[in-house]
């Protein structure tokens, strides 16, 4: 007689060929709500295609192979490449095909190109982490070329074209540009100040003249890019350089890549160690102005973080409730289990006020001609960066735990979403520089108080708890104190996402978020209208 040791049973199927834009219903109504709806056909398109088991299977590959340094060709010259596993570059082509690098920056762009974007930014982030930052760095760093380089200057069109070109030629024979970033160094990290990299003129200084740069840059993302913005020392001060990798003359320019960090997470992409001996760049506006121009470039790149811890998040969650509806346990499924669907919807619900607030915002970067939406993506996004990103690894791991042991193995993805998650909460300033950036736009923009009001005023008298929260955070803001910064950036954080609950959610919706984040009273459960509804909504039902 043959025995079997066991049968498989009750074990769920991995989540895949799932269309993540349809499946999320706060996604969609954001998108709608802020003016995108005419990019919704494209989003669905785009939903299906990411979800697919062949795109998720990509994501694995590109993390599972991460990038090599080749400083040497055969014949022995210095080289100073980095080879990628070819799944990077198929990501590379869809996100740059679907200009989620450009997309506002057109000429033609319709109203609400940020919105899109920033739910494309969502979708594609859900599937691999690591191809974000190339995008996200030339998303930032076109606006500051197009309004500091001659119009005529040959790497305008391509940067604004939607072919994805990883040839190593001068950037006037490419189809497609990507840009990177290099300011942070061994001594400074934040404190770009303390930079000690020197930049001296080739022949006479100014705007638009080439520099000799020598120095060192401890983190320099994307070292494959075409060209980097980076920080130096001038006669004026700090000052921002464009730095390409091959020179016009299709020579390399003088930057030694040293090695590839060795990170965490965020493993398919390459981020090094360089050394300029004697690098050519390009002055980039006058001389001491690198910091504004950069930390200007950095409101762009800040927000994409949050987009991209969010889109870990919604991913995570995703996987949950998948597990969750299908796994038995004590003769019901997860997700029938009441502590177990508390836990469940109260991640939903979590990401439900995150949507609002990020497409509000997105709403105010694309509007930067109106005072008030300026301070309001001035002093949100970085409050939005702190708070979202700052929770993702508790999200994630709540989210490993719902799966149980399998969520800690490599197979379920959640591992490489835990791993992905601490990058965006310290890349473009940690938390605290996030927190220490909101009193400083309370200390400098004396109106971002009323801008508030604004904001904040159809909102209030509508939940007892807001009202209260807002009160509060009315008494922070007249002396904010530096010891105090994280307590009053997560408040306005949460007080915010309220407010656009409270103006676009139902009701009970609305008054669950409050319950949630503004009541320090003590946690009560979420009532079971309110767990169906938030349930149906993060399935698309």
């Amino acid at each position: 007689m043959v025995w079997n040791t066991h049968t498989v049973f009750n074990q769920p199927k991995p989540l895949s060929n799932s269309n993540l834009f349809l499946s999320d219903t706060p996604l969609r109504e954001a998108v709608i709500r802020e003016h995108a709806s005419w990019d919704v056909d494209v989003l669905a398109s785009l939903g299906q295609q990411l979800g697919s088991a062949e795109s998720l299977e990509l994501g694995r590959l590109a993390n599972a192979n991460p990038p090599e340094l080749l400083r040497y060709d055969a014949s022995g010259q210095r080289i100073d490449e980095v080879r990628f596993h070819p799944a990077w570059h198929l990501l590379m082509q869809g996100l740059v095909n679907n200009r989620i690098h450009n997309l506002p920056w057109q000429d033609d762009a319709r109203i609400g190109s940020f919105v899109a974007r920033a739910a494309r930014f969502i979708l594609h982030g859900q599937v691999e982490a690591g191809t974000l930052c190339p995008i996200t760095m030339t998303f930032g760093a076109i606006p500051l070329l197009k309004h500091t380089l001659p119009a005529e200057f040959p790497w305008l069109i391509p940067l604004l074209s939607d072919r994805y070109d990883s040839h190593s030629h001068p950037g006037d024979q490419k189809r497609g540009l990507l840009i990177g970033m290099g300011m942070t160094e061994k001594q400074g990290g934040s404190d770009v100040l303390s930079n000690t990299t020197r930049a001296v003129p080739l022949a006479t200084a100014g705007t638009g003249k080439a520099y000799r740069l020598v120095g060192h840059k401890w983190f320099f993302s994307v070292p494959q890019s075409d060209a980097h913005l980076v920080l130096a020392q001038t006669e004026g001060g700090p000052s921002c350089f464009f730095l390409p990798r091959i020179l016009p003359d299709g020579t390399r320019n003088a930057v030694r890549l040293e090695r590839l960090k060795d990170k965490l997470g965020n493993r398919s992409n390459a981020s090094s160690e360089v050394e300029f001996q004697d690098a050519t760049a390009w002055l980039l506006g006058e001389e001491g102005e690198g910091i504004r121009q950069i930390l200007k470039m950095g409101g762009y790149t800040r927000f994409d973080c949050a987009l991209g811890s969010h889109a870990l998040m919604r991913r995570a969650l995703s996987i949950a409730l998948y597990h969750a509806f299908q796994r038995q346990a004590f003769g019901k499924t997860l997700v029938e289990q009441p502590l177990m669907r508390q836990v469940l919807c109260r991640m939903a619900l979590r990401l439900e006020g995150h949507t609002t607030l990020l497409f509000r915002l997105a709403r105010a970067w694309e509007n930067q001609q109106d005072p008030l939406e300026q301070m309001f993506s001035r002093l949100l996004t970085p409050a939005a960066k702190f708070s979202i990103c700052h929770q993702g690894s508790a999200f994630v791991a709540e989210a490993m735990e719902v799966l149980g042991g399998i969520g800690y193995c490599e197979e379920s993805e959640l591992p490489r979403l835990y791993r992905e998650m601490p990058v965006n909460s310290i890349w473009e300033g940690s938390g605290n520089i996030m927190c220490l950036d909101v009193l400083r736009t309370l200390h400098k923009l004396p109106a971002a108080y009323e801008m508030l009001q604004l904001e904040l005023q159809d909102a209030k008298g509508q939940n007892r708890l807001f009202d209260h929260a807002w009160r509060q955070l009315n008494q922070r803001m007249a002396r904010p104190m530096e010891e105090q910064a994280r307590t009053l950036t997560a408040q306005l954080f949460n007080l915010c996402c309220a407010a656009q609950m409270l103006k676009f959610s139902s009701p009970p919706l609305a008054d669950a978020w409050c319950r949630m984040t503004l009541d320090h009273r003590g946690e009560s459960p979420l009532p079971e209208e309110v767990c169906q509804v938030l349930l149906e909504r993060a399935t698309g039902g």
